[in-house]
């Protein structure tokens, strides 16, 4: 069968040739439909991510869309290694589908798996979002960051708060307040100042870095109640930690991704959130690509398309 193939951490995957998987007991073989690009299967392809474990060569991909052998239509996670999402077929434990619903096309379910499955893990597995509260989401103008703001309003935040770089985007986001992060640090600090002028109740932090120390201290400051959910480093920096920040006010902080939730709650959060993905209308942009162009999707900026590969 025909895969992307990753043979060296330091170098893109190739498109070549690659064993056909044969499913064992209590698995499935999926023709793959198509699989999407994230943040965490770049990590793992590059050996950074915590979760990879160091078999090369190997096919990534964590997830995608396609059909079992009984024809029906699935989302999927987890290939058994080396064999991953980003090929023709994919062996797959049966525990690990997820029927979808016909009005839910295979490129968009593809596309908002991963990142719909974060926000819905963040804002419901660990955060425990009730009707009403105050939701900051740091770093909301890429795709899990927006999908994060439309979960939040379907969910019924009661005011939603949106921090970004992108002046464009976040102003589309329909947010109750903004915050832009390329304003110097002393307009910034006064904003989140305000932010925290009521009680936020829940974060949802997709940076980390000098964004994220500037919300726990406002956080603080006000002795806000709140919730901080650390779900991606996109900022790429570490923070300075301060104790008093923690003694002073009541924050809960928590992480959420692969080790902090289980795999049966990871895969709990993505059913629920596909279950509701048609009526609360989620969306996320897209850019299909063929497999075979995987060398060059793989350098793509997609922090605000998600790129596809359509594969059958």
């Amino acid at each position: 069968m025909y895969a992307a193939i990753v043979h060296q951490t330091n170098l893109p995957p190739r498109y070549a040739s690659f064993a056909m998987p044969e499913a064992r007991q209590d698995e499935c073989l999926i023709t793959v439909n198509a699989a999407a690009i994230s943040h965490v299967v770049k990590s793992r392809a590059s050996g950074q991510h915590y979760s990879f474990d160091g078999t090369l060569p190997f096919v990534p991909g964590i997830d995608g869309v396609g059909t079992r052998p009984d024809g029906q239509r699935v989302w999927f996670a987890f290939p058994r290694s080396p064999w991953g999402s980003m090929a023709e077929f994919a062996p797959v434990a049966e525990q690990h589908c997820i029927p979808l619903a016909d009005e839910l096309d295979s490129i968009s379910a593809a596309a908002m798996a991963n990142p719909g499955m974060s926000a819905w893990a963040a804002l419901v597995t660990r955060a425990g979002l009730r009707r009403g509260e105050t939701v900051l989401i740091n770093g909301a103008t890429g795709s899990a960051g927006q999908l994060a703001v439309q979960i939040a309003r379907y969910l019924g935040a009661g005011k939603i708060i949106v921090t970004g770089r992108n002046a464009a985007v976040l102003h589309s986001l329909g947010a109750d307040y903004t915050i832009n992060l390329t304003d110097e640090s002393d307009a910034l600090r006064q904003q989140f100042a305000r932010a925290f002028a009521t009680p936020v109740d829940v974060v949802v932090d997709y940076l980390w870095g000098s964004s994220a120390e500037l919300i726990l201290t406002a956080a603080a400051k006000a002795k806000s109640p709140t919730r901080f959910v650390q779900v991606g480093a996109l900022s790429g920096q570490d923070i300075c930690l301060s104790g008093a920040w923690l003694r002073a006010a009541p924050i809960q902080m928590m992480g959420s991704g692969i080790g902090s939730l289980s795999l049966p709650q990871l895969l709990q959060a993505t059913a629920e959130m596909f279950a509701v993905a048609v009526p609360a209308q989620l969306r996320i942009a897209t850019t299909p690509a063929p497999l075979s162009d995987v060398e060059t999707a793989w350098q793509r900026d997609d922090s605000q398309k998600r790129t596809v590969f359509v594969i059958s």
